[in-house]
């Protein structure tokens, strides 16, 4: 999880929200990603998705069977969707996602019944650290943008 908060510093370098991820397949890192939709305009860029991607490219195969994905955010649904396809064995994530988690928050499509693959899960592995980081870019985000439409206020000539 360690490694996946580093790929989530490194979205946040990059001025994207600090969700990072990492992949293992028998105690090796197989694959990383974090979150890049802004850099790339691509609403599907989630660090999920990015990290699955290049581990398919890494083991020339999209069913990335005995793995374990860490990532500092609860998935969504598209990207539990992903993860479910690609038969990932093992999920753990960090901060819970009150709005968007479905990995058991609001919905759990990684265990689904109804699916053919159930992903065994655990959740809140440094979720304090995790979701630290999410809060502080959030806050210090919302403060910049107040500050700029200030700003942009007072630029404005008077009628």
């Amino acid at each position: 999880m360690s490694m996946a908060l580093e790929a989530a510093k490194e979205a946040e370098q990059r001025g994207e929200v600090p969700v990072g991820a990492v992949l293992v397949k028998d105690g090796e890192v197989i694959a990383r990603g974090f979150n890049h939709n802004i850099g790339l305009n691509d609403p599907s860029a989630h660090a999920e998705m990015l990290c699955l991607r290049e581990a398919g490219r890494a083991l020339g195969n999209y069913r990335l069977l005995d793995t374990t994905l860490y990532v500092t955010l609860e998935p969504c649904a598209m990207c539990a969707g992903v993860m479910v396809h690609s038969r990932i064995s093992r999920l753990v994530f960090g901060a819970r996602d009150e709005k968007t988690g479905a990995a058991g928050t609001v919905v759990n499509l990684v265990q689904h019944p109804a699916f053919n693959h159930q992903i065994e899960v655990t959740a809140g592995v440094l979720a304090d650290e995790c979701s630290g980081m999410l809060s502080s870019f959030f806050r210090r985000r919302r403060k910049e943008q107040k500050a700029l439409k200030q700003a942009t206020r007072t630029e404005q000539p008077e009628s």
